[in-house]
């Protein structure tokens, strides 16, 4: 899945309507958005300590160099204090329809499931309805997941989700951020996506990232090395 990537956005809160209006023009018709602050020094920095919202989109790798060309254009993106935006390439994603509904209007097909060399991390994403993130976590342990970061955020686009999904979607959403070994990305997944997914009132959706690197999981790697073979 090396053309799809979360595109994630930094901006001035007062800012925002801008930001998402330009990617609605450029067919990024769904995301998901959050707030935060800066912490910088100094004027001039995109994260200085004024308010920030954080925006998560999918794109596709022509999306994104359309958004880009609009960003420094149309928005002087590149002038101190405006945002910041960048893209992670994506290794998977759970479901056709969900694919289909965060892809809307970019012209992807979905190809196989990929891995990035030399990785044996994956930080898996999962957007659900506020308030269900113990729902996803219980579904995410059952598969061999520890524990998971979750931050509120609304989604934008929700609107087109019957068209996709057959259902409607609330906005507010929790984001729950959990980091797997590569191994097991794939049953964590399946089991939120089956316990949590679209078929439960969570209404889960779920997509990974690679992770090259990582500290203060040596814990976690030991306990999971000393644990007794599962029985056949």
């Amino acid at each position: 899945m090396s053309e799809l990537y979360l595109l994630t956005t930094i901006a001035e809160r007062r800012l925002l309507p801008r930001f998402v209006s330009l990617y609605q023009e450029k067919g990024v018709a769904a995301g998901f958005i959050t707030l935060g602050h800066g912490t910088a020094s100094g004027a001039g920095y995109f994260l200085d300590r004024s308010e920030k919202a954080v925006c998560f989109s999918l794109v596709t790798r022509e999306t994104w160099k359309q958004a880009k060309r609009a960003l420094r254009q149309t928005l002087q993106i590149d002038v101190p204090g405006v945002g910041v935006a960048f893209i992670v390439p994506m290794s998977s994603i759970g479901g056709r329809r969900e694919l289909q509904f965060l892809t809307d209007g970019q012209n992807f097909e979905r190809g196989e499931e990929s891995t990035m060399q030399g990785t044996d991390r994956e930080l898996i994403v999962i957007i659900s309805n506020q308030g269900y993130n113990e729902l996803v976590m219980d579904a995410a342990r059952e598969a061999g997941a520890y524990g998971g970061t979750v931050v509120h955020a609304r989604g934008t686009g929700m609107e087109r989700a019957e068209k996709f999904l057959g259902i409607s979607l609330a906005s507010e959403k929790d984001m729950t951020f959990i980091v797997v070994k590569t191994a097991q990305r794939d049953e964590i997944m399946q089991s939120v996506m089956f316990k949590a997914g679209m078929e439960t009132p969570a209404k889960a959706i779920a997509f990974s990232l690679p992770v090259t690197d990582t500290a203060g999981l040596r814990l976690v790697d030991e306990d999971e090395d000393d644990a007794p073979p599962a029985e056949a």
